[in-house]
């Protein structure tokens, strides 16, 4: 009987998450849109809990990674690389437009590789020094992109990258609408299904990374790092594991997000970005896989909702106050607010145990050998 609500249950959460952008863009496809965004940020919210969460490693520029796997389906997938290198378009003068099957894991080694030379330098490293070594870092790689249109164009500066191809399943573009059962399905749409089912594929593996045995070994570290290396586990490649594991998350996010946009730009992985994120984990609950996901959804689409409410408060005092940053104030507020109410976040992970009130080492006295 309980299996049976089990299964039903998530046959309703399916259904729904399925019909859910159907529905929303009979209104338009800004909802879609958003749904989409909030998605992306769920799956960086993912690979920065593993940093974050699983591990104790704080750290503050975790966009970084976001911005190489976008960075790199833009060279892939756009006419930037024949254009800066002759050769190169002599090769291939169609350009250079790699399947999907390809973009993905490409992203993902990338980014995991620039995780583990993040961690490498900083293994000695511990809070407030290890969050601003990490937070140089991810201002080193905007920097980096934001120049690197000299000599050669490599990024565009900037300008940032436009014409990038759209994701293509097996001749399936989904930057064009599609037509099933009847059904008319919009590209965001489209790209809602692709980022549901690339979610749904990383709370698999986070699952099974927190339950094994290099789950059990990262929450050693985050507890006590000393007493994890006493008892003998390998700290120093156990944190480069997470680095590259979170780093992972963040390169796919990354590609997923320049097919989705058509154009990426320095602009888009600033600082802010990364205290977003890391805002994402610890309002829905450091470590705990259902607390991240809600911080994450709500906090991408919390500031859209805002807009509607900004506005209204603007024509209050007759356009003296900016409504952005009216929309910023009520997004700092609330964050305030559910952290006054939920120091712990809105669904921290449960106790998995209770200190017990006897002193360690009380034995009861008839059990003393004389």
């Amino acid at each position: 009987m309980l299996k049976l609500k089990q299964v039903l249950k998530f046959s309703a959460i399916a259904l729904a998450l399925l019909v859910l952008p159907l529905l929303l863009q009979q209104g338009g496809n800004a909802w879609v849109r958003i749904l989409d965004m909030a998605l992306l940020y769920v799956l960086l919210a993912l690979g920065l809990n593993i940093v974050v969460g699983y591990a104790g490693l704080l750290d503050l520029g975790y966009v970084a990674f976001f911005a190489v796997g976008a960075y790199l389906f833009a060279l892939l997938g756009s006419p930037q690389l024949t254009e800066a290198f002759p050769a190169l378009a002599a090769a291939f003068p169609d350009g250079l437009h790699l399947p999907i099957w390809a973009i993905i894991p490409a992203a993902a080694a990338l980014a995991g590789l620039f995780g583990v030379l993040l961690g490498a330098p900083t293994l000695k490293l511990r809070g407030d020094y290890l969050a601003i070594v990490t937070l140089g870092f991810g201002e080193i790689i905007r920097v980096f992109l934001n120049n690197l249109d000299r000599p050669i164009n490599l990024t565009n500066g900037p300008k940032g990258i436009s014409q990038i191809d759209s994701m293509k399943f097996f001749g399936l573009d989904l930057a064009k609408s599609h037509e099933l059962f009847g059904l008319q399905i919009n590209s965001v749409a489209m790209y809602y299904y692709l980022f549901l089912a690339l979610v749904i594929v990383s709370v698999v593996i986070c699952h099974r990374l927190e339950n094994s045995r290099i789950g059990r070994a990262w929450m050693a570290i985050r507890e006590d790092e000393i007493a994890a290396k006493a008892m003998g586990i390998n700290t120093r490649n156990l944190k480069l594991l997470a680095f590259g594991m979170g780093a992972t998350f963040g390169g796919v996010s990354g590609a997923m997000f320049a097919a989705f946009q058509g154009f990426v730009s320095p602009e888009s992985f600033s600082l802010m970005e990364s205290v977003m994120i890391v805002a994402m984990v610890v309002l829905g609950g450091i470590g705990h896989l259902p607390g991240v996901i809600l911080g994450a959804l709500l906090l991408a689409a919390l500031p859209e909702v805002l807009r509607h409410v900004a506005g209204p408060l603007q024509a209050m005092t007759d356009g003296r106050l900016d409504s952005a940053i009216l929309r910023q104030l009520l997004i700092a507020l609330a964050m305030i607010g559910i952290m006054l109410a939920r120091p712990r976040g809105l669904w921290p992970a449960p106790e998995h145990g209770k200190r017990s009130d006897k002193p360690a080492g009380a034995l009861p006295v008839n059990s003393i050998n004389p």
